[in-house]
């Protein structure tokens, strides 16, 4: 951080100006200035029934921050897979997201929770209807056309080696 900056910060007349001005600097440089998608992730394999997905793996906060955006496409088969340590409220918007997609929240066991469509570059947010480690993105139609619906369960890994 530049001398300068740093003095700057210590002027500050008002406090809470001072502490967004540090809050501001102490966010990393690679999530201020995603300009593209990030490369392509480890995958694991899933199975929806007969159906099999290839889905990466997005773990790491910086990685699930990303998601999809950028990405120009998404191909016939492939997903993302959002896995969090616990339960939660999770929700997902589609900022700087160009591919329509439908994401479905999944319970421990692989049960689908619920499923939402979600339209390019719309910030509302998609919630699950219930606390949930795992969220799946997958091409919007993608579960539709293959009559894939709330309370489906898929199979992989996993599910395999969630905790109870």
């Amino acid at each position: 951080m530049p001398p300068s900056f740093m003095m700057y910060i210590k002027q500050a007349r008002h406090p809470a100006l001072a502490l967004a001005l540090l809050m501001v600097i102490a966010i990393p440089a690679s999530l201020m200035a995603q300009q593209g998608p990030q490369p392509r992730l480890p995958t694991v394999d899933l199975r929806a029934g007969m159906h099999t997905i290839k889905a990466e793996l997005a773990v790491t906060p910086e990685q699930q921050m990303t998601g999809m955006m950028f990405r120009k496409e998404m191909n016939g088969n492939e997903g993302m897979l959002f896995v969090a340590d616990e339960k939660s409220a999770r929700c997902f918007w589609m900022k700087n997201t160009l591919v329509p997609l439908t994401i479905a929240f999944i319970g421990d066991d692989g049960t689908i929770v619920n499923l939402a469509d979600m339209q390019p570059l719309d910030e509302r947010s998609h919630c699950a209807k219930a606390p949930v480690r795992f969220a799946l993105e997958m091409r919007q139609g993608w579960f539709d056309k293959r009559g894939i619906k709330a309370g489906a369960k898929l199979s992989g890994p996993p599910f395999a080696a969630a905790p109870k």
